[in-house]
């Protein structure tokens, strides 16, 4: 019997996809490749949306805008068929609830920034996602998909069952597409007065990217070395304040200029203060390209071939920055840095999800 899987792709039609947009793509991806004739994949989308795009993926369309849905969600399985055997929530928006009488529901726990670092997002957004967790905690049918190792432990000294959770590794190969020329990245980076090397960052700009003291480190490390070149910021605007100091601010960019951007890059830096899994950092090391991250990124953690820095130390970042400089950038290195993300593929995740819901 062809098991019916249904995945929210809310997450999509929102001002700011972030990863966990980058999750939900990945997924269906992932899926598409490895699913068999066992297996049929829908999305349940917003009212109005009859395609994804980006995706060739069957929709299901909701009778309700997504702020409407995230609301009601909570207790309802608004636009969830009835003949569906597997509804999964990719984030704390839901839904919940729905389908067969014996559908096996799902959701994805990606972090508990809002308890970490109360900077993450405002007091409404942090009631909101204490609710939902309360909410998914509570339900002892709820299978959980969880990417951060340290994330999993905490759920288990909560008293979570760990026949519930199911630990995943989000990917890095979430498109083919092709990163733009370096005579291209030049071009851009020139229209932005920016000429020469440059070190990068990848991500919104809030306080628990711990963008001031980034830029802060950065301009202690230049003086020591000029090379570093000018910091750009890449990626929207976030919650709370916008420091962005000496860096060059290019803003959210088409993925195949990020390409070229993590590609071209003399050092990728990414400090966040917390963070669930940390997609950046990996994208750069797929590019080949030396990566600088705090410890607190759960996705490089153990990887050897980043620079591990401290995010609450100035000094510390700005002596990672240098220290990266002295790394060989020569072809071998780069193919090394490539080949320790080359497990982190999105057929990979979606066999844990896979297996999970069989």
């Amino acid at each position: 019997m062809t098991k019916r899987i249904l995945i929210s792709l809310d997450q999509l039609y929102r001002p700011q996809p972030g990863g966990i947009g980058t999750y939900v793509r990945g997924l269906i991806q992932g899926l598409q490749e490895i699913a068999t004739s066992d297996e049929e994949l829908f999305g349940l989308v917003p009212r109005g949306q009859t395609r994804v795009p980006g995706l060739a993926v069957e929709v299901v369309e909701a009778p309700l805008k997504v702020r409407a849905l995230t609301s009601l969600w909570r207790f309802t399985a608004v636009g969830v068929p009835k003949d569906m055997d597997v509804v999964h929530a990719p984030s704390f928006a839901g839904p919940f609830t729905g389908g067969r009488a014996n559908a096996l529901h799902s959701a994805t726990i990606h972090d508990l920034l809002w308890r970490d670092d109360p900077s993450a997002t405002s007091g409404r957004g942090a009631r909101f996602h204490e609710a939902r967790l309360r909410l998914l905690l509570a339900n002892e049918t709820m299978h959980l998909f969880v990417p951060s190792p340290p994330l999993v432990d905490r759920l288990l000294n909560q008293g979570v069952a760990e026949s519930r959770i199911t630990p995943i590794r989000l990917g890095v190969d979430d498109d083919r597409s092709e990163p733009i020329s370096k005579s291209a990245v030049r071009a851009f980076l020139a229209e932005h007065g920016v000429d020469g090397p440059f070190t990068l960052y990848v991500g919104t700009r809030e306080p628990r990217k711990n963008l001031e003291r980034l830029i802060r480190a950065h301009q202690v490390a230049h003086r020591r070395e000029p090379s570093l070149g000018t910091l750009v910021l890449a990626g929207p605007p976030g919650w709370g304040q916008d420091y962005v100091g000496h860096a060059t601010v290019v803003g959210v960019v088409p993925r195949e200029t990020l390409k070229g951007l993590l590609r071209d890059a003399r050092v990728m830096a990414y400090v966040p203060l917390a963070e669930g899994w940390g997609l950046p950092p990996i994208e750069a090391l797929a590019q080949g390209t030396q990566v600088v991250a705090s410890f607190t990124t759960p996705s490089v953690v153990d990887n050897p071939e980043v620079v591990h820095v401290n995010p609450l130390d100035i000094e510390s970042i700005a002596d990672g920055l240098v220290r990266s400089l002295a790394l060989s950038s020569g072809a071998t290195d780069r193919r090394r840095r490539q080949s320790s993300v080359a497990s982190l593929t999105w057929a990979q995740m979606a066999r844990e999800h896979l297996k999970a819901w069989r």
